[in-house]
């Protein structure tokens, strides 16, 4: 009977070893097939920020990683010099219904402000920069898809530029064109109105020209000056919307970005992003 006991007592011994042998396994091999973290739907998780996040004002916007997915947030605030800073001047608009819409006076002037130079008082739209409660979040993948057709943008935020403001398209209003409200835009192609300050056309502030990045588009892909880093010079193999493959001064592998055309608007301006997304839109909240 003791002996008996014994021969169970090491089968089981055994069999508890072969056990955890195969736990052991199974975990490594677990390890193993998923070759890098998932995140909570399954997905596969990142776990660094895009370089291109760098260039972006950080005490305007905040980036991070959550999953597989980056998640930007900014004040909405610019960066940089503008007539629309708040400022001890008063301007008035009177609107299509009659009614005077009227901006100022502060108490003194904001530090970034300055005086109107493309612009003027007179064709200034209403609201100063602070005035506004701007802040908005995107949550884009952090490895973004070309979708099977393209869809177009609406009105309001279609993207967040490196300065904390953001980027709108080129219509003022619904089916209404841009034409008519380029008066009202300052040195960087800015202006108030409905919820925040932003952009329409090429942003003089931090691109001119030039190569820079301009932020990044709600479908996920980043969106740089006229000029693409790669080559030194004007892209000639963009898409409708102003996208193409390539190295930038971001990445050595290459991969999707947008780029202001270089197609003259009104013949002086270049619109930043004229055309449809090229991605799957995410919400700008």
């Amino acid at each position: 009977m003791k002996l008996l006991s014994k021969k169970i007592m090491l089968n089981l011994l055994v069999l508890g070893l072969t056990s955890g042998a195969l736990l052991t396994s199974c975990g490594s091999d677990d390890d193993a097939s998923s070759g890098t973290p998932t995140d909570d739907d399954g997905g596969v998780a990142t776990t660094e920020l895009h370089a291109a996040f760098a260039d972006f004002d950080s005490n305007n916007v905040t980036a991070m990683v959550s999953g597989s997915n980056f998640v930007i947030e900014t004040n909405g605030l610019p960066n940089h010099t503008s007539p629309y800073w708040s400022n001890t001047n008063t301007r008035s608009l009177t609107g299509p219904d009659g009614n005077v819409v009227v901006t100022g006076p502060a108490a003194t002037d904001h530090v970034l402000y300055v005086d109107p130079t493309v612009t003027s008082e007179a064709e200034m739209a209403p609201g100063n920069i602070d005035d506004f409660n701007g802040s908005y979040t995107l949550t884009v993948p952090a490895s973004p898809a070309l979708a099977s057709s393209s869809s177009a943008t609406g009105l309001g935020a279609i993207g967040i530029a490196v300065s904390g403001s953001v980027i709108y398209n080129d219509e003022e209003g619904p089916n209404v064109p841009l034409d008519n409200a380029v008066g009202s835009l300052d040195y960087t192609a800015a202006h108030t109105g409905p919820q925040s300050y932003h952009y329409h056309l090429e942003p003089k502030a931090f691109s001119d020209d030039d190569d820079a990045l301009i932020g990044i588009i709600s479908d996920g892909f980043f969106i740089y000056g006229r000029k693409c880093n790669s080559t030194g010079t004007y892209p000639t193999d963009l898409d409708a919307s102003g996208g193409h493959t390539s190295t930038t001064q971001h990445t050595t592998t290459a991969e999707y970005h947008y780029h202001i055309q270089n197609e003259l608007y009104l013949s002086q301006y270049y619109i930043i992003f004229p055309g449809d997304y090229q991605g799957t839109a995410n919400n700008i909240q």
